[in-house]
């Protein structure tokens, strides 16, 4: 499992750009060529790359799907946090909302009288709207500065609610009756605090787990509750 596990993550290092060779992956992960490639064929048959003769070609999917692989196996979070970018990070999260049966809005920007606004991530799901501010930590943080990260995303999620319907900001809680806006934080890594003042603080990998429960616990977390007076 450590050999395999080593090679994956030699496979994320080495495919930023989505694609490099057996032989950099071999001569990377320092194995032996057979060894290799028995691990390349038993990743392509659980389609977490594609192998074209020499060469390793994988998606964005590909390598998210990766590195939580990786993760299970027991690589250090903080060192796969590195080896993927904030997109791939955002693209994660989307997928686990899509998974949930969220329908999924990435980079909102909306303006109130006073400031302009931008949320990471929204998901829909009556009567759940899940403002989500994506944080890509590789390392442990601070009480201090968790709090104003937290009390920043509950401003964000409480101005969302308040411009909410708006023509600008096509968002499919509008046609409801009546939403529940719930700033959340997602990590990378764990931290130390799983809520700040009823806000929930997810780790990524955990992401799923929280997403299925929600429903059931959501009256017990921070939130914004807006009636839709005219049905859009």
């Amino acid at each position: 499992m450590s050999i395999e596990r080593n090679l994956i993550i030699s496979l994320l290092k080495l495919t930023k750009n989505y694609s490099t060779s057996t032989t950099h992956l071999k001569d990377d992960a320092k194995l032996p060529q057979e060894t290799t490639y028995a691990i390349i064929e038993k990743l392509q048959s659980e389609d977490l790359l594609n192998l074209n003769t020499d060469v390793i070609e994988v998606s964005v999917d590909d390598r998210l799907r990766l590195a939580v692989k990786v993760i299970s196996l027991g690589a250090d979070i903080e060192l796969v946090s590195n080896l993927l970018c904030w997109q791939e990070f955002e693209e994660i999260t989307a997928m686990a909302l899509h998974s949930s049966g969220f329908t999924v809005y990435k980079n909102v920007r909306f303006k109130t009288v006073a400031r302009k606004w931008e949320i990471d991530i929204i998901g829909c799901k009556r009567p759940i709207v899940v403002c989500i501010d994506c944080k890509h930590w590789g390392h442990a943080i601070s009480p201090s500065a968790l709090k104003k990260i937290v009390e920043a995303q509950a401003n964000r999620a409480e101005a969302l609610s308040d411009v909410l319907p708006n023509p600008k900001i096509q968002l499919e809680c509008v046609k409801w009756e009546r939403a529940h806006f719930t700033p959340t934080i997602l990590s990378l890594t764990p931290n130390s605090f799983k809520f700040y003042n009823n806000i929930p603080i997810v780790p990524i990998l955990q992401l799923q787990d929280f997403l299925n429960q929600l429903p059931a616990y959501r009256h017990q977390l921070k939130t914004y509750p807006k009636i839709f007076d005219h049905i859009c």
